[in-house]
């Protein structure tokens, strides 16, 4: 067990840096990184994703917490938009929970692979969103934020790779988007987990101590460290050829996204 909790505190201490220094969300790292330690460990195939995901969504909880304080200090969080999105968002992530436990774990490892695909192309292009229009009506909101939610809830994201882009289009400044994408993932997180919660308990076959979907040497292994190594990536951020690492990054994640969609077709 001791080896195991190490195992998730390493984990957790790279998946913070990345997400300082790329301004990733952590979900982008640590699902990846959950299949493969799962696979290591043995864990049932039909089990890894839900687990990944659970665990993931439930870790966010913790580092958006820690984000959106952040950004909270410097005013940056546009708090209408926060509001207004957020009961789209619980809707939406708790039935993308919902969804996603009723689906094969081989269809969630490709829809999850595919999704690295898009992340990486964005990165690799330097593609960004153009400022179109405001922000929609209560019915138009809602839909946004259910549909962000949804599709969180499926990768396992606190929903920054969806909600920076949506804002962005709305005319929101980057720095604002960013700020209120941190501050979205709260809800997408809280509901997240609360799904995988709730869906994953009395499936047999979970391993280890576990509630639900969320196993608990690696959401406790990931929350020690992941917090704490994120101000240090932001930190190098402004010391480090961010653009170029980025540009690693996405190549890696197209590795991560082969590799996870050749495990579900093979």
């Amino acid at each position: 067990m001791i080896t195991t909790y190490l195992l998730y505190i390493v984990l957790g201490a790279f998946a913070g840096v990345l997400a300082g220094l790329l301004g990733i969300g952590g979900g982008l790292v640590i699902v990846p990184m959950l299949n493969i330690a799962f696979e290591l460990q043995d864990f049932p195939m039909e089990h890894i994703q839900h687990i990944a995901l659970g665990t993931s969504m439930a870790t966010i909880i913790f580092t958006s917490l820690s984000s959106m304080r952040a950004h909270h200090k410097r005013g940056a969080i546009n708090y209408s938009a926060f509001w207004r999105l957020t009961p789209g968002i619980i809707v939406g992530t708790y039935l993308g929970a919902w969804v996603a436990a009723l689906l094969p774990t081989g269809f969630l490892k490709a829809f999850f692979g595919f999704f690295l695909y898009y992340v990486a192309t964005q990165m690799l292009l330097g593609l960004k969103p153009t400022s179109s229009r405001d922000l929609p009506g209560n019915i138009g909101i809602f839909g946004a934020g259910n549909g962000i939610g949804i599709f969180s809830a499926l990768v396992g994201i606190g929903g920054g790779t969806l909600t920076v882009p949506f804002l962005s289009w709305c005319n929101q400044t980057m720095h604002t988007a960013i700020a209120t994408a941190a501050a979205v993932g709260l809800p997408i997180a809280l509901s997240g987990t609360a799904g995988y919660l709730i869906n994953g308990l009395g499936i047999e076959g979970i391993p280890g101590p576990h509630i639900g979907y969320i196993y608990l040497p690696a959401f406790f292994g990931i929350i020690a460290t992941s917090m704490l190594t994120a101000p240090f990536g932001a930190k190098l951020a402004h010391s480090l050829p961010v653009e170029k690492l980025k540009k690693i990054f996405a190549i890696l994640l197209i590795v991560v996204g082969t590799k996870m969609l050749w495990s579900a077709f093979m």
